[in-house]
């Protein structure tokens, strides 16, 4: 069989009512996979081989979602999230609390050998400049102590959203190379840049549609849904059997623009602003 096959592959969408996780689940019917969506809408997928409802704000709801899960699987894919026009708390704990708790929940549904995709973002590219924060934060053993950490520190970590996806990242790395490592589950994740989604209005309105362009650079054009998903995609497939605790940035070329000096972002975010 192909590397690139998904036939017959059983994979879980945790987060496919729209946005990356809708493409994601449409592109895997596509490919041939039986897929179980999760979201807290439904969802209008005829392709979709069975769909749970699903508060992922909620232990208890993700706790009934998962029971409705039958291993074993393939693949899992975390693509839920929420932009910063939510409440910080709610923000970071479905962007990263819950994310966390519903993988360790699911893994032992996944097969030996099988992958984990999340969706963190370049909004979370400054963990290395708090780092011992992010660790600290990320190295909170379940979800009880981590909301308890969390929780006095909102008002001083700045941007939830951005907060939440450098723990994303931060976790990432630190998960795939130890606790799902010993059974050959490899877990990846992807940062995207802007991204045409149901989130996009929020962000537009949180920090201004032309401030959002500037991250578009050197294309100067914001993703489609599709072009993220692929990528995902690609990092739960065969072809990817070698790819392991990767933070795969699909972003137009911008974070390698500012690593190497050629994209001045203090007089981008001054056009914007004027």
């Amino acid at each position: 069989m192909s590397v690139w096959s998904h036939a017959g592959k059983k994979v879980l969408v945790i987060g496919c009512y729209s946005g990356i996780g809708r493409a994601v689940a449409e592109e895997l019917v596509r490919l041939g996979a039986v897929v179980h969506g999760i979201d807290w809408k439904p969802v209008d997928n005829p392709g979709l081989s069975a769909f749970t409802l699903c508060d992922l704000r909620d232990i208890g709801s993700i706790d009934a979602a998962l029971t409705e899960i039958q291993g074993p699987l393939d693949a899992v894919y975390y693509c839920s999230g929420l932009p910063q026009t939510h409440a910080a708390a709610d923000v970071v704990t479905v962007n990263f609390i819950n994310m966390r708790y519903c993988i360790e929940q699911v893994r032992t549904k996944i097969r030996d050998g099988g992958a984990i995709a999340v969706i963190a973002s370049t909004a979370g590219n400054g963990w290395v400049n708090r780092a011992a924060l992010i660790t600290e934060f990320v190295a909170t053993p379940d979800h009880v102590s981590a909301q308890a950490w969390v929780e006095p520190r909102l008002a001083g970590v700045g941007d939830p959203y951005s907060f939440s996806k450098e723990a994303v990242i931060a976790w990432g790395m630190r998960e795939s190379a130890h606790i799902l490592a010993n059974r050959g589950i490899r877990l990846n994740l992807l940062s995207p840049g802007p991204t045409i989604s149901g989130m996009t209005p929020d962000f537009d309105s949180f920090a201004g549609p032309k401030v959002i362009d500037v991250y578009t650079q050197p294309l100067g054009r914001r993703s489609l849904p599709e072009e993220q998903a692929w990528p995902l995609i690609f990092l739960n497939s065969d072809a990817a059997s070698y790819v392991n605790g990767c933070n795969f940035i699909a972003d137009a070329g911008f974070t390698a623009g500012m690593a190497t000096g050629q994209i001045d972002l203090d007089r981008l975010l001054a056009e914007a602003a004027a």
